[in-house]
């Protein structure tokens, strides 16, 4: 019987408990994290006897993968992996956010994971679990491609729809086609409704709440002081905003500081009150919030080679180049937004 390992969240974490174990299909542990393999897929490769494998530089399909360990402060990669059928574990304990959060369950997401807490299960809970593991790899491997899926679909939604047009001609057929286009877009336009209002109250009510807190402890402590002694010099002209872009945009930097975009939520504080103070013209506002941003989707880059179902000679290569490549986008950004800051 192959090693089965235990997985519950941390103490601020969500989700969970959930077992793992290597399948004939699920062979690898994924890091999708910045700063190379983190720690906690490390120990559960250990204890799995299987490899673990960097998602930045590696490509790896969802269905090869036992988990996933990444880094989401609650935006798109913490949602991604769930949807696939892939159980996740988040080392930023977080619960379900993001515009994918309907796919998160505590039976396959985990979040605020130690590591010391990733132990072995023996006995009959490591029986069952072995057990539960190959008949849900059965199944998945059983059922066709997200692909195929998405083709079958197409195609008998196609075909219906022809038979229903032999089947209705003229006026009547007119009036029929002109009601079900209306109520399609009245659908639609009802659906992003309730889809707009639900990630308003899930991610950008709590974003603002989080924002507040961050400016009553700068103000209150005066720690926004200090900080922007250090980052007046570089935000209160173009060659300092031109040296923070670059900082940001590090390829061994830019991953780290991407998740959530924290870093950059911070700073735009801290730079929106001494703007607010005056302190810091207003014309650099434009290109501070551009340095800022340099590292942005700079952690989402395997999910997104991986969504576009990329090569894996294409992942080992895109991901580097572009990462280097916002060293020349980013500053580039940064003097286009202050030619067009003039007259602020």
């Amino acid at each position: 019987m192959k090693p089965v390992v235990k997985v519950v969240h941390g103490p601020n974490g969500w989700g969970g408990p959930f077992t793992l174990t290597e399948t004939e299909t699920q062979t690898v542990v994924a890091s999708i994290t910045g700063g190379g393999i983190h720690p906690i897929a490390e120990r559960i490769a250990e204890l799995l006897g299987v490899p673990a494998v960097d998602g930045f530089k590696n490509k790896v399909e969802p269905e090869n993968m036992i988990v996933a360990v990444v880094d989401c402060g609650g935006t798109a990669r913490c949602g991604v992996y769930p949807k696939y059928g892939v159980k996740t574990i988040d080392v930023i304990p977080i619960g379900p956010s993001g515009p994918l959060a309907k796919f998160i369950h505590e039976d396959n997401f985990c979040s605020g994971v130690l590591v010391e807490e990733i132990q072995l299960v023996e006995g009959d809970e490591a029986l069952q679990a072995s057990v539960e593991a190959d008949v849900e790899a059965a199944v998945l491997a059983s059922e066709p491609s997200a692909s195929a899926k998405f083709a079958a679909e197409g195609s008998k939604v196609a075909k219906d729809a022809a038979e229903e047009e032999e089947k209705q001609g003229g006026f009547v057929g007119m009036i029929a086609g002109m009601g079900k286009a209306v109520g399609g877009v009245v659908n639609t336009f009802y659906q992003a409704a309730r889809d707009s209002l639900d990630i308003i109250i899930r991610n950008i009510i709590p974003f603002m709440m989080f924002i507040s807190v961050i400016v009553g402890i700068i103000n209150y402590t005066g720690i926004g002081n200090i900080l922007a002694n250090v980052i007046k010099p570089l935000a209160g002209s173009l060659p300092g905003l031109l040296i923070l872009s670059i900082i940001c945009s590090l390829p061994f930097l830019s991953p780290v500081l991407g998740p959530g975009a924290v870093i950059a939520q911070i700073i735009g504080v801290l730079l929106g009150n001494e703007i607010g103070k005056g302190t810091i013209p207003t014309q650099y506002a434009l290109p501070a919030l551009f340095a800022i941003n340099a590292q942005v989707g700079c952690d989402f880059l395997p999910v997104a080679l991986t969504l576009a179902e990329a090569e894996d000679a294409t992942t080992n290569i895109g991901v580097p180049a572009i990462l280097f490549s916002r060293l020349i986008t980013g500053p580039i950004t940064v003097v286009i937004a202050f030619l067009f800051s003039f007259g602020m």
